[in-house]
């Protein structure tokens, strides 16, 4: 039997084995484990910031059922946004977050938790490893819906409606 070999820290282990993070690969290996197919940053959902197109690589797309996983140590403000307007202009995506911690602060000294800002903002979220009920949750097609039409990049006529709706705001 041969194991993983050891390094230094998780982050380390994530990066050598191709993930950004060691939360990533730990989640990884939790699916592989319990032969769950999925796709590791390999789809883009596009998106319109204020002022310009982006797109976003989820971390996680678990395949029978559509359901994006985001696997967080920190959780910065840009992120926070990125994920907002996500939500905004994709509502029947389901995005969902792993965090190493969920207590942890969104900056230092603020009452507002990552878990706290999940709550407030609609996102599931979880601590350490993704939830076995999210892994057999059956497929939504509203889900897959809405991943086919996130990949599209946004028309002119979606981002002057998203430009003049944020001015009102």
């Amino acid at each position: 039997m041969t194991s993983k070999p050891r390094y230094a820290s998780s982050a380390q282990a994530g990066r050598y084995l191709g993930f950004r993070s060691g939360l990533e690969d730990k989640a990884a290996d939790q699916l592989r484990t319990l032969g769950v197919e999925f796709d590791y940053e390999k789809h883009k959902v596009r998106y319109i910031r204020p002022s310009r197109a982006a797109s976003y690589t989820p971390d996680f797309l678990i395949r029978h059922n559509g359901i994006i996983v985001e696997t967080k140590g920190r959780f910065e403000a840009d992120d926070r946004e990125k994920h907002l307007l996500i939500k905004a202009q994709h509502p029947e995506l389901d995005v969902r977050f792993v965090f190493s911690r969920s207590s942890t602060p969104i900056r230092a000294g603020s009452p507002t938790t990552y878990r706290v800002w999940c709550d407030t903002h609609g996102f599931l979220f979880a601590d350490k490893l993704i939830p076995q009920a999210w892994l057999t949750e059956p497929a939504d097609p509203r889900r897959m819906a809405a991943l086919a039409a996130a990949a599209q990049t946004p028309n002119q006529e979606d981002w002057a409606c998203f430009k003049l709706a944020k001015r009102r705001t």
